[in-house]
């Protein structure tokens, strides 16, 4: 498992790459505005979404399932049904941003000094260290007794060989 800013790093990646999934949904297969004074596009001309079936259907498996000479399903929609599907799509990329969101916010407050006061940090910081001082000379004692051991081992073992 990562640490807590791997798995934040990981979330905010993935939330760039949602955001920018959704904007270029949106901008590819939206319906143009109609701007006043001009006329509007011919409906033939403008890129329609594909139906969510689509949208999670690997290439592979479409051109080995779809028949070229029959129309994609998309095609076939009114544009009552495109602009549906359209606004169903958008909610859920929109459900999907706001879940990611919430996931980072979970991660964000689980980091640790979240709550805390710097002064709080800095003394449990100063506890730490002195608590790691103490423990090192602790080790230092435990080197030193080991090799006190290991000499009077050698001793003894020297004198075995001495006496066979």
């Amino acid at each position: 498992m990562a640490d807590r800013l791997t798995q934040l790093q990981d979330c905010l990646d993935q939330l760039a790459t949602q955001m920018y999934a959704t904007i270029s949904y949106t901008s590819n297969f939206s319906s143009p505005s109609p701007i006043p004074g001009q006329p509007l596009q011919s409906p033939d001309k403008i890129a329609f979404p594909p139906n969510a079936q689509d949208l999670t259907q690997t290439t592979t498996t479409q051109t080995t399932t779809q028949n070229p000479t029959q129309p994609t399903q998309s095609l076939q929609q009114t544009p009552e049904e495109r602009h549906t599907q359209f606004l169903a799509d958008l909610h859920e990329l929109s459900r999907d941003l706001i879940v990611k969101e919430q996931q980072i916010e979970l991660i964000i407050d689980r980091l640790p000094g979240i709550g805390h006061s710097e002064a709080a940090q800095k003394q449990r910081m100063t506890e730490l260290e002195r608590e790691l001082r103490e423990i090192e000379v602790e080790r230092v004692q435990a080197v030193r007794e080991k090799e006190r051991l290991v000499e009077r081992i050698g001793g003894v073992v020297l004198g075995i060989r001495g006496l066979s």
